[in-house]
């Protein structure tokens, strides 16, 4: 399988007024043609930074972005609504990436209108991804506030699919809607996937949701990879010690299942300004003077790279 898409050492900082955010800080990563990779890391790591920043909703401080082959860090405007016409998104509120003072039909053909489709190509298009995604026609006069959040959702993916893209940016796109309506939209996210041979880069902290949909997973931490590799691998054997503590915070139905939750303890670092070396010694059990030294993604087994300068140690792989 190709790569559709590589990113090499990318950078997103934002200035404030104590300093300058390393919200995304030398990012390196790969996706694969018609796969998921599955990206968690808890609230404020950077994950849907990440995400804006590969289809320009956010433009890029340094590194680049590869697509098909081709680098697309800094595009023009008329690059720009060609890229568009390849990558979207499908954002993590339902409610309020939805303008409320278009209907539904309104929404979906808002993206063909702009691309100068023809008004009747226009119309049969919106009819057909309505009934692609799931929402019923008598709805597609109704506005946004008229429907529930599973049918907002599947608005929302209808008007991600309206160009035909190949890759898209699931940003929590469940995370706000109920556990049953839940398993709906991945079912619908996943069916979408083998009909038309998306990729998706699915951004989430539930670590059951990603295992659920993802071929790979990567994992964030303060805006930087601490570990990539398959999903039965990182399940099965986590390496870094953060992403053993986030494995062992997801519930279990088995009540007689012996299982150890690793409470972090310490002072999470800043991402302001912050100082070289690992950014999870503070909270780290295992963390020496050698987690001083930044520690770089390295392949300690085939496929599973982690940034962890004791990690074969700690996990008797010396």
């Amino acid at each position: 399988m190709s790569e559709l898409m590589e990113v090499k050492h990318l950078k997103k900082y934002f200035k404030s007024p104590r300093g300058i955010v390393h919200a995304v800080d030398d990012v390196c990563f790969s996706i694969e043609k018609g796969t998921t990779v599955g990206l968690v890391g808890e609230s404020g790591c950077g994950k849907s930074t990440l995400g804006r920043t590969l289809i320009h909703l956010s433009e890029s401080t340094d590194g680049q972005i590869l697509y098909q082959g081709r680098d697309v860090t800094r595009l023009n405007k008329k690059e720009m609504i060609e890229f568009r016409k390849h990558a979207q998104i499908i954002f993590q509120d339902p409610y309020s990436s939805l303008d409320p003072r278009q209907t539904v039909q309104d929404i979906i053909s808002e993206p063909l209108l702009l691309a100068k489709y023809d008004k009747d190509e226009v119309q049969r298009r919106a009819r057909n991804l309505m009934d692609t995604v799931g929402i019923e026609k008598r709805l597609r006069m109704s506005y946004p506030h008229e429907l529930d959040g599973g049918r907002r959702q599947r608005v929302g993916i209808a008007r991600a699919l309206a160009l035909n893209p190949e890759f898209i940016v699931c940003d929590e796109p469940v995370s706000s809607l109920d556990v049953s309506i839940q398993a709906q939209i991945l079912n619908l996210l996943m069916d979408l996937q083998e009909e038309l041979g998306l990729t998706y880069l699915f951004i989430t902290h539930d670590m059951s949701v990603v295992r659920h949909i993802s071929k790979k997973i990567c994992v964030m931490y303060l805006g930087q990879m601490v570990e990539q590799c398959e999903k039965k691998e990182l399940f099965e054997h986590p390496l870094h010690p953060y992403t053993k503590a986030l494995l062992s915070a997801i519930p279990t139905t088995d009540i007689h299942a012996k299982k150890k939750r690793i409470m972090l303890k310490g002072e999470i670092t800043s991402p302001i300004n912050p100082k070289p070396g690992c950014r999870f010694a503070a909270r780290c059990p295992y963390a020496e003077e050698c987690c001083n030294e930044p520690a770089a993604l390295r392949e300690v087994a085939p496929g599973h790279l982690v940034a962890c300068a004791r990690a074969e140690e700690v996990n008797g792989m010396a």
